[in-house]
């Protein structure tokens, strides 16, 4: 029976769309999760006043009223997804008085002092961090400074094994960008051919790969047509989430080239033997850390990131408040038997003999061997919860034990 996981359809697509356009300003190797500043993004949307309110609600999706619902809403079901592990932190200056309404509306989580003392206080933040992501973020993203009056975050950590794990394998691809290199190599054969399809969408074709987990949270690896850039491929991805593009699934493919990396043959064997998807894929960690006022547009804080009295948000207090940083950490991880992933957001406000071959049997051909992107999602609600381009695979490491 599946997670018991209340969200609804317009916060899931609130959430993607974040991520879709998120993805749209991303460039290279990256990973990030939208699902971890979104509800930051609506509380401060619910407190927020003037421009910074309309910009913040544009950014979350929904009205700016409806917003801090839609917040909790999330989390309630982010904590009620096995495999996940969610939080929100509040740290304030002693002197700051926040509005009743708005605090009250905030999860009932422990809200933490800021003492003025920088050094005390990023170590308490850092500590926090580390226990919510089980280690995988080992410090708060913000900087603190003697004026910062207010701190808002998130964390998130998400923990899958493979339902059917990966053989590890030396790999040198023979072409693209990874020509020469020697990676760890990941390879998997089975007959479920309909976890491999092809999606036309307007920039071009897309091969969606879905690898399943064991508590509903699978990861779908997407590799687009050469010279499709990393925020087309991963848009492409959400939306063929939403159905919004068609999808050939691998048992109605063709014979022949059907898609990026996708093949499909027919093959002799010895003996009768079902249809099989063969997939070779690499390992990959990727870590980054990112500004969000590098793309305050995108998540609607170009007001909110400006000093000017009275302030952007008086609903959240009377004290003169702007966003002076905003800044995620993230990290992914894709092995032979299973995927983590972690983030932590934070908002700072200051302010495989030859015998007889008499049968025929169809292979489909999955290779992912250059840069690809991925999404790991909630399996029943659609809702992703981090994605990323990997362009920096694993090396081939012999003997090491993968996580």
């Amino acid at each position: 029976m599946g997670d018991v996981v209340r969200v609804t359809n317009a916060t899931v697509r609130a959430v993607n769309g974040l991520t879709a356009r998120w993805a749209a300003a991303s460039e290279g190797g990256t990973v990030f999760s939208a699902a971890g500043v979104w509800p930051l993004l609506a509380f401060l949307a619910d407190g927020a006043g003037g421009p910074a309110r309309a910009e913040l609600a544009d950014a979350v999706g929904l009205p700016a009223d409806e917003a801090a619902g839609a917040a909790r809403e999330l989390l309630g079901a982010m904590a009620a997804m096995r495999g996940l592990d969610s939080a929100l932190g509040l740290w304030t200056k002693r002197t700051l008085e926040l509005r009743e309404r708005w605090e009250a509306g905030l999860p009932a989580e422990p809200h933490g002092v800021l003492t003025g003392n920088a050094e005390a206080d990023k170590a308490a933040l850092d500590a926090w961090a580390v226990k919510r992501t089980g280690g995988l973020i080992e410090r708060m993203p913000v900087r603190l400074h003697d004026d910062t009056e207010m701190v808002v975050a998130s964390a998130l950590a998400l923990r899958t094994r493979w339902l059917m794990p990966f053989r590890e394998r030396y790999w040198m691809p023979e072409s693209g960008p990874w020509c020469g290199r020697e990676l760890q190599g990941l390879w998997r054969d089975s007959t479920l051919l309909d976890r491999v399809g092809v999606a036309d969408t307007p920039e071009g074709h897309v091969t969606e790969l879905k690898v399943l987990g064991d508590n509903a949270i699978d990861v779908h690896l997407l590799l687009g047509e050469e010279g499709m850039a990393p925020g087309q491929v991963l848009r492409a991805g959400v939306e063929i989430l939403a159905r919004r593009h068609p999808v050939v699934p691998g048992p109605q493919l063709p014979y022949g080239d059907v898609g990026p990396g996708l093949r499909v043959v027919r093959e002799r064997r010895a003996t009768p033997e079902p249809p099989t998807l063969e997939v070779r894929t690499v390992a990959y960690e990727t870590r980054t850390d990112h500004d969000l006022l590098d793309h305050h547009d995108v998540f609607g804080l170009t007001t909110a990131r400006v000093t000017r009295p009275p302030g952007h948000f008086p609903g959240i207090s009377g004290f003169p408040l702007h966003v002076e940083a905003a800044r995620q950490s993230a990290m992914a991880r894709f092995g032979a038997r299973g995927f983590e992933a972690a983030a932590v957001t934070a908002l700072g406000a200051v302010g495989a003999g030859i015998s007889e071959l008499r049968w025929v049997t169809t292979t489909v051909q999955a290779t992912h061997d250059r840069p690809f992107g991925f999404l790991a999602l909630h399996r029943h609600s659609r809702l992703v919860l981090a994605a990323g381009w990997v362009t920096d695979p694993e090396p081939y490491r012999e003997d090491e034990e993968d996580y």
